[in-house]
């Protein structure tokens, strides 16, 4: 009886343990990566964009004016601008290849030609594949691959979360649960205007927030998490 009794206090524990640990590395308390600072870019006043549907950039290479980066550990992304016959604007998309899953890994895709304050952002996106995650995402007020605004959709968990990511360490401060569909098209769109954040999905508004931990104008991009294999098309900012 007594060494039943034991067995049963040391699997609890070690299922407190793995909770636990997967919390810390949730919030980032394990980070294995420095980023390296930002090349400045120049500010966006209101009306300006930018926009992108990689129709003009090269099959197998990144597109240009962007430059790839990780939050987290594991290996660095792998993206690639190549043709997808159900793309939203014809031949071309950016798509996050790497199948590494390592869990708290987080690929940045990050444009170099403008940083923004406020804005409004959006992008079509599809999850295709991915065991551990299968997501993708706008990051906005981008200060370097460890401090940024993240709002994403997740196909595995059927959710759109908005997180601050601050060294390193990404925390939840808004979220909606929905159906996310895998290899169907869908429009991610973003409006950050001061403290006030808007998130929208094919057009319906799902999360309205208010944070205050970027105050300051920072590059956007795009973002995927772990084995999550995601295509992405039609990325549009404009500064407010």
């Amino acid at each position: 009886m007594k060494k039943s009794i034991w067995v049963l206090i040391a699997i609890a524990a070690v299922l407190v343990l793995g909770v636990a640990l997967s919390e810390l590395r949730e919030r980032g308390f394990f980070p294995s990566y420095a980023a390296p600072p930002e090349k400045p870019a120049p500010l966006q006043t209101a009306g300006q964009t930018q926009n992108y549907n990689f129709d003009s950039d090269k099959a197998g290479e990144i597109p240009a004016g962007f430059h790839v980066a990780r939050t987290g550990q594991g290996t660095e992304g792998k993206w690639v601008v190549m043709a997808d016959s159900t793309a939203p604007s014809k031949p071309n998309v950016v798509a996050q290849t790497s199948r590494d899953r390592t869990d708290y890994r987080f690929p940045l895709l990050i444009a170099d030609q403008g940083s923004f304050k406020d804005l409004e952002i959006s992008v079509k996106f599809k999850a295709v594949e991915g065991e551990v995650d299968r997501a993708g995402g706008l990051v906005f007020r981008l200060k370097d691959a460890n401090n940024y605004y993240i709002g994403r959709a997740n196909a595995l968990e059927d959710n759109y979360r908005l997180y601050h990511v601050v060294n390193g360490s990404r925390r939840q401060f808004a979220g909606a649960n929905f159906k996310v569909t895998s290899g169907d098209w869908h429009e991610l769109k973003v409006e950050c205007v001061g403290n006030k954040i808007i998130c929208y999905y094919d057009g319906q508004k799902k999360i309205e927030a208010t944070d205050d931990t970027f105050k300051d104008a920072g590059k956007m991009g795009l973002w995927t998490k772990a084995d999550s294999l995601t295509y992405f098309d039609d990325l549009h900012v404009i500064a407010k």
